[in-house]
């Protein structure tokens, strides 16, 4: 049967982002977290992105109304999920905060309820063994902005069945996203490759190679990325990429994921990025 009906766990960048493809989609969405004020930043944050699309003529005014009033914003789980085809869990990336809340979607959802993870790097498998139905337990790694960025990478765990895999494509597509098949392995394809990239960046921060603007430029001039890996680094959030490095280096084993001590020290100090107005770059609030 095809998903009509999803809730999405988490109201942060990416939880605002995928309940904001998915309305646009015209599905209906419940997007849940745990205080209203959380809730109210989110619904603000996505009619400001709703709105730069009809700016751009991307959707028109009635489109955008339609998409916002298809979201309920709740902080009342059970309600918010219950009715749900499809889960989407967009906590941030902390295993056992992810085991827990797998475990609690498992009782208050129906039995039919396919259980997804935007989890960057965390085992699917090890999250589907949380649950009683690890068949229907898939992951649905969308990019930052969900709005903008076109892939999901959607990871089957080791239970993970051919019809939970082929429904999760399916909508992939229909949100107007490119699905990608990978295997279920710590950082999958996107952060297995990217993460030592942006860790190498921070060390040749820390060892004096160059300054941050440098770095930055010679990989938008040179090597012709959009963004910088430290200016990447920030739009992802420091604490996450520390997370995700700190996985990698602990279920793979090398030492080349060991992420660097001068990221370790931003995060400690609060210096996450964008969303805290401090990085490797400064932001305004």
């Amino acid at each position: 049967m095809a998903t009509e009906r999803v809730a999405v766990v988490g109201s942060g960048t990416m939880g605002n982002g995928i309940a904001h493809v998915c309305a646009q989609a015209g599905l209906g969405v419940s997007l849940i977290d745990l205080e209203e004020g959380l809730l109210e930043r989110a619904r603000e944050t996505i009619r400001k992105n709703l709105d730069r699309q009809v700016r751009k003529e991307r959707l028109t005014a009635e489109e955008a109304e339609g998409a916002l009033g298809r979201i309920r914003f709740t902080t009342d789980r059970g309600e918010g999920a219950s009715d749900a085809d499809l889960v989407v869990e967009a906590v941030p990336e902390r295993a056992e905060l992810k085991y827990e809340l797998f475990a609690d979607l498992d009782r208050i959802t129906p039995a039919g309820t396919i259980l997804a993870t935007n989890t960057s790097s965390i085992s699917i498998t090890e999250i589907a063994a949380r649950t009683s139905r690890p068949e229907k337990v898939i992951g649905m790694h969308f990019m930052n902005p969900v709005p903008v960025m076109k892939l999901v990478e959607v990871i089957r765990g080791l239970a993970t069945d051919d019809a939970t895999t082929a429904e999760v494509m399916a909508l992939s597509t229909r949100l107007g996203k490119t699905p990608v098949e990978v295997n279920d392995y710590p950082g999958f394809v996107s952060n297995r490759v990217l993460m030592p990239m942006i860790n190498e960046a921070i060390f040749a921060l820390m060892e004096g190679v160059a300054e941050v603007e440098a770095i930055d430029t010679v990989m938008k001039l040179g090597m012709n990325h959009p963004m910088g890996p430290l200016a990447l680094a920030d739009l992802i959030g420091l604490d996450t990429c520390l997370n995700i490095l700190e996985v990698l280096h602990r279920e793979l084993g090398d030492d080349r994921y060991r992420p660097c001590p001068l990221l370790r020290k931003y995060v400690a100090a609060g210096w996450l990025g964008r969303k805290s107005g401090r990085g490797f770059h400064m932001y305004e609030a």
